[in-house]
């Protein structure tokens, strides 16, 4: 991080600790007499950010209504020790200075009491200090960056999808021992999330393994001229860590410029449907790609997860198209609700925090949650996907790894299957 950087996040800290000495009062743990911000006798108010417009609005803006649909049917259930569950979502168009602005509100204003998977990799960094610094419990968040796995520097603040590293570490396993000997190019956001999906690539491919690498910025929608350049390097298989409207534009792109490789997806960009609905009458481009995934595939109706999310969907989200996304979104809430039984009756910021840091839990998720007092991760690994008759589908294995230099391994827990009533148990 440049000198200037620091120096702007010390003043952004400094600024952030007045307000909340100010305005927030003293810290809600246990035996401090004072009320637990967003926590009633009746209900829990929590608070997130989400792209409900802007360059990453596609998909990404079904996640925060599907996952208040899981909670209305929570609440429809009984709740969680008797109280309602009321999620805020703001919309901040995956823009970081709006990030700081609505998390703020949701903070020093609404007093919610936790903030739920806030999206994106370079609008949630912006806000990391400010919710450490108001002890605010941060969970789940929507992002593999790494940054979310700092328990000593952010010990409130916890993952959910598999970290970038590892996931870029197992589409490069499929790419070294399914497509030897193709030349691999590689296109990322920006950011850290392209950064770290490239170094997980180069741990199992090398540095000398992939030919060319590229990137884009979501304020920048032409990405002719990086297609270009793996057309020209004569890329065979290129990686690509980009959301879903990236996704389409580089596939359309490359199409329109005769150049057709195997495209091997992130998981942030490789949900089909939504894909295909951008796509158009083009969405046969997608055949045959290949994606990570780390949840029940939307399409799998045998899948007692996907039944339950369904029913879901139908009965408090109006019908909403089910994709991948809305799955996703289900899937946070449902982990939620878990934490908040195993917090207890008696719910304050200290306790949530440390009931995720116990982990144990299991869910739709076909990897493992690594959740402890040393890991602040989520998901650790994760299925291969792939298209193929307009239809996305799961094959091979489970593969879990770390993101250092441990080898890629296949995980051969059996999933669970959801309760009966569909609510966690206590």
């Amino acid at each position: 991080m440049r000198t200037t950087e620091r120096r702007g996040l010390a003043i952004a800290t400094t600024l952030t600790l007045l307000l909340t000495l100010t305005a927030c009062g003293s810290d809600d743990g246990p035996g401090s007499g004072e009320p637990v911000p967003g926590v009633t006798d009746t209900e829990i108010v929590v608070g997130t950010h989400m792209p409900l417009t802007g360059p990453a609005s596609a998909g990404y803006s079904k996640i925060a209504p599907a996952t208040k649909a899981y909670f209305d049917y929570v609440n429809a259930n009984g709740g969680v020790h008797g109280r309602k569950i009321t999620y805020k979502v703001m919309d901040d168009g995956y823009n970081p200075a709006t990030t700081q602005q609505v998390v703020r509100q949701l903070v020093l204003q609404d007093k919610v009491f936790a903030v739920l998977n806030g999206l994106g990799t370079p609008t949630h960094t912006g806000v990391l200090d400010f919710l450490h610094t108001n002890r605010v419990p941060d969970l789940f968040v929507a992002s593999g960056s790494r940054n979310w796995d700092q328990p000593d520097r952010y010990p409130n603040t916890f993952g959910f999808n598999p970290d970038y590293t590892v996931e870029g570490k197992i589409l490069a396993n499929h790419v070294k021992t399914t497509l030897p000997g193709r030349k691999v190019c590689f296109l990322g956001q920006d950011d850290d999330f392209g950064q770290d999906a490239l170094a997980g690539v180069e741990k199992v491919l090398g540095t000398d393994g992939v030919v060319a690498r590229e990137t884009y910025v979501t304020s920048n929608t032409n990405v002719a001229p990086q297609i270009g350049a793996f057309k020209a390097a004569g890329c065979e298989v290129v990686i690509l860590a980009t959301v879903p409207g990236f996704t389409a534009l580089s596939v359309g792109t490359a199409a329109r410029l005769g150049f057709r490789p195997q495209w091997v997806v992130s998981n942030v960009g490789a949900d089909h449907p939504t894909l295909a609905r951008q796509l158009g009458d083009a969405a046969g481009l997608l055949e045959g790609m290949v994606g990570l995934n780390y949840l029940p595939m939307q399409g799998d109706t045998d899948n007692p997860w996907i039944q339950l999310f369904t029913k879901v969907n139908n009965e408090h989200n109006g019908g909403a198209e089910f994709d991948g996304n809305a799955v996703y979104g289900m899937a946070v809430g449902y982990l939620f609700v878990q934490v908040l039984l195993a917090a207890g009756k008696d719910l304050t910021r200290e306790s949530l925090v440390e009931a995720v840091r116990k982990g144990g839990y299991q869910g739709p998720g076909v990897a493992p949650l690594r959740f402890s007092a040393t890991d602040h991760s989520g998901y650790g690994g994760g299925r291969l996907s792939r298209v193929s008759g307009g239809k996305q589908t799961y094959f091979g294995p489970t593969y879990e790894t770390d993101e250092a230099d441990g080898p890629v391994n296949e995980y051969t827990a059996p999933p669970v299957s959801p309760p009966a009533n569909g609510v966690p148990n206590a």
